[in-house]
């Protein structure tokens, strides 16, 4: 595969590369690290720049223009009744038997189950924001493939998992959505200004229970995770430091998509935080945060390992930080070190880095030149069981990629997602149409059949469980929760917009006729080089091979070109199925 001997001796090396070093392998990797890959026409294009050109192409992006990238379709499924949305199913039904209205519904002045239009809505907004948010992902994974500023979404894509918040606590796509357009727009820019976004942010506020960081009762969320995870690291701060800077955010919070503060919540006394003392608020604890030289050093080595590699000696660690202060925690010059430096290109880097799900898949459509992501197999289904699905991840730690990303099972799923879109599911059942919830299935049946609400939510008689609300079918109650979720269901596919669930337009006999291929050795060498970053084994190599000449018949191209699109796939199973193909 490398044409050029990397060196060995630039590991650590800081020292910008010259157009003498660029080669088109260098290209790839860059596109491989600071983008989602590159088709061999876009590597090409990028190996024929100088070095300095190609990573400001990248970082700056000069030269390109993202304008004509549409905007996330929103499926109009918010009411303003909805806010603000209640915590829990009884919190919005207690607040519905007091005030007798709650989510913008009004309660029924009298007969049975009065409150069901309330508890209906409630799972209506749980189940739509969920399919929204499934939408949030496809159009994002879109931009990755597409955008001619892809390190703008690689950006967004660190970040995302820096500073981690997920459906399930937040509850609403629009903040979701919020806080990826401040990625787009900040992931690359100051980060000083980026932490104090953040901190204001909806969704990172309602991810942390902002709203009950009260004066007199501060919760530590917040301050505990924006010192430990987002800027220093365990070991730099005290427990009193935590104590004192959740003071400072006390009353910061959030309505609707808009950040407020309760002045009346907020404790406006005296703080000592990090040595310092003085009447801080939110803004002037992550200021003294960032004043912190290991926060540079936290900072840069994180973006390091997230583009580079695993391990960072103390003393890289140190350059890095420096470059980040330096430039006054302006990030764009750190990634310009970076991707310039030889230690970028050295042995120790290229190669060695496992992909994480979501590089892996916008990758391998990238590399087959699709314009689109396919909604088959669908997107979300791909990433989740191979460990990471957008807007859920495990914990405010985000996920922690590495080898975590490789286990057999993991493995055995990556090969799998190959197969999907290559030989797709012609029995596919649409997620987001689709709910796998046996109960809500049960429910649908019933109604169907004619049984009263009562009767058709009844839990299944053999797991030997019955609600005290359905034990008589006949007895007045306020509402039927099973109800309400099999409604809810309904209700948000109603007004969802749907994916579309078009098959991946995949075309490797027109690939390989204009790579002007001629024997299945070509073919198969071709296909690892525009597939993999590592070249395989030389025996996995040669069992390819024989394996394509098996399925053809023979190994001259021109006289299988009539039927050979199914054995190209498979070789192409194969080529992606490779150890290699999970390296980056």
């Amino acid at each position: 595969m490398a044409t050029v001997s990397l060196q060995a001796s630039w590991q650590n090396d800081l020292t910008p590369i010259g157009p003498a070093d660029w080669n088109a392998e260098f290209a790839a990797h860059l596109l491989e690290r600071a983008a989602f890959g590159g088709t061999p026409e876009e590597i090409a294009v990028f190996a024929k720049m100088t070095p300095a050109r190609a990573v400001a192409r990248l970082v700056r992006f000069e030269g390109t223009d993202a304008s004509s990238l549409p905007p996330f379709d929103h499926s109009g499924i918010h009411d303003p009744g909805l806010e603000p949305f209640p915590p829990s199913r009884p919190a919005v039904t207690d607040k519905a038997k007091a005030t007798g209205e709650a989510l913008g519904i009004k309660a029924k002045p009298a007969g049975n189950r009065k409150l069901q239009p309330i508890v209906n809505k409630f799972f209506y907004w749980l189940r739509a924001s969920v399919l929204e948010t499934n939408r949030l992902a496809y159009w994002w994974a879109n931009r990755m493939l597409a955008s001619p500023q892809p390190l703008r979404e690689k950006m967004a894509l660190f970040w995302h998992g820096h500073f981690a918040v997920n459906e399930a606590k937040v509850r609403d796509y629009r903040k979701l959505l919020g806080q990826l357009e401040l990625f787009q727009k900040q992931g690359t820019g100051n980060f000083r200004s980026l932490m104090i976004a953040v901190a204001r942010d909806p969704a990172m506020l309602s991810f942390l229970d902002a709203g009950v960081n009260v004066k007199g009762a501060a919760n530590e969320n917040f301050a505990r995770e924006i010192m430990e995870l987002f800027t220093m690291g365990v070991g730099n701060y005290t427990e009193k430091d935590v104590r004192e800077a959740a003071r400072a955010f006390t009353g910061w919070n959030y309505q609707d998509l808009k950040f407020v503060v309760n002045k009346d919540k907020h404790d406006d006394g005296e703080k000592t935080f990090l040595g310092k003392t003085g009447r801080f608020d939110g803004v002037d604890i992550v200021n003294i945060i960032v004043d912190q030289p290991v926060t540079a050093e936290f900072i840069s080595a994180k973006i390091y390992r997230y583009f580079v590699r695993e391990d960072v000696s103390p003393e890289l660690r140190k350059k890095l930080g420096g470059v980040l202060r330096q430039s006054h925690y302006e990030i764009a010059p750190l990634l310009e070190t970076i991707f310039l430096s030889r230690d970028f290109y050295s042995q120790a880097s290229v190669g060695t880095q496992i992909k994480s799900p979501v590089q892996l898949v916008v990758s391998t459509y990238k590399k087959l030149g699709l314009a689109s992501v396919p909604g088959v197999p669908d997107f979300n289904s791909a990433t989740g069981p191979l460990g990471q699905q957008l807007y859920s991840p495990p914990t405010v730690a985000g996920w922690a990629g590495g080898r975590s990303w490789i286990t057999p099972g993991l493995l055995l799923e990556r090969g799998n997602f190959a197969r999907d879109f290559l030989f797709p599911d012609i029995n596919f059942l649409p997620p987001d149409r689709y709910t796998r919830a046996g109960d809500i299935r049960t429910v649908a049946d019933r109604i169907r059949e004619g049984m009263d609400i009562t009767a058709a939510t009844k839990p299944d008689e053999k797991t030997g469980v019955m609600a005290e609300s359905n034990m008589l079918a006949d007895r007045d109650e306020d509402f039927n929760t099973r109800y309400g979720s099999f409604r809810g269901w309904q209700m948000a596919i109603e007004r969802v917009k749907p994916i579309l669930r078009d098959i991946a337009p995949v075309d490797l006999r027109r690939m390989v006729k204009d790579a002007n291929l001629t024997n299945t050795t070509e073919v198969v060498d071709y296909l690892t080089r525009r597939f993999l970053r590592v070249p395989p084994g030389e025996d996995a190599r040669q069992k390819m091979i024989a394996f394509l000449n098996k399925e053809l018949g023979t190994a001259d191209i021109a006289a299988a070109q009539t039927y050979m699109e199914d054995s190209l796939r498979l070789v192409l199973h194969l080529v992606m199925s490779q150890p290699e193909y999970q390296l980056a």
